[in-house]
């Protein structure tokens, strides 16, 4: 069982950057890969940013050139650097462990970050 805990969200305006961390009660170098995830209001949760346990990334369309995900396996550690806001940015995001267990994947509490003047 492995404990995932976001923080770093808040209040932004525009253009501007946040980044979030997730923090993980065990190695994240054993997951198939660790990932963020959104859900704005009224909206289905979709994939942000992934990166693999080989170090591959992968990007959702709308994020790609402005958003950056990254790790510290000796913190057991994922990051999300967010720049260029934008207010379609706003949502709850969540920290994703992938088991490789199928289907034991794991999930963090969110974290709100919402994008406005």
């Amino acid at each position: 069982q492995v404990q995932l805990v976001e923080s770093g969200g808040g209040l932004v305006q525009p253009g501007g950057s946040l980044r979030l961390s997730c923090a993980a009660s065990g190695s994240i170098f054993v997951m198939n890969a660790m990932g963020w995830y959104r859900q704005a209001p009224g909206k289905e949760r979709g994939l942000v940013a992934r990166i693999s346990r080989n170090g591959r990334t992968r990007y959702a369309d709308s994020v790609k050139g402005r958003f950056t995900i990254s790790r510290d396996l000796a913190r057991n550690t994922v990051y999300l650097q967010m720049d260029s806001l934008k207010p379609e940015d706003t949502a709850v995001y969540y920290c994703n462990a992938e088991d490789p267990d199928p289907g034991s994947d794991y999930w963090g509490q969110g974290t709100q970050v919402t994008v406005s003047s």
